[in-house]
């Protein structure tokens, strides 16, 4: 398991949830934007993957929202909705 991490560490991506979290909650970038105190091209760009946040803006991100940070930012790839709702079909 520690020989993953540091995969993941080489690689150096950061996955997001930002566009679903922005979808469920009929946010647009600029409104994200506005409320975390950064231009609405670096939501894009966070998006996208092309820029990685700070602590402080991954957890003001977080904050707007109202979840822990975990559930909008990962090192390593999320499930697919999908998948997650088959296992969750599948616990009950």
């Amino acid at each position: 398991m520690y020989t993953q991490y540091i995969d993941v560490f080489e690689i150096g991506f950061m996955h997001n949830r930002i566009a679903l979290f922005r979808a469920e909650r009929g946010v647009s970038r600029r409104e994200l934007a506005e409320a975390v105190g950064v231009n609405n091209q670096t939501i894009g760009y966070l998006e996208r993957g092309d820029y990685k946040p700070s602590l402080e803006l991954a957890l003001k991100i977080a904050r707007f929202f109202g979840v822990n940070v975990e559930l909008i930012f990962s090192l390593t790839p999320f499930q697919s909705i999908a998948a997650t709702l088959n296992r969750a079909g599948e616990e009950q």
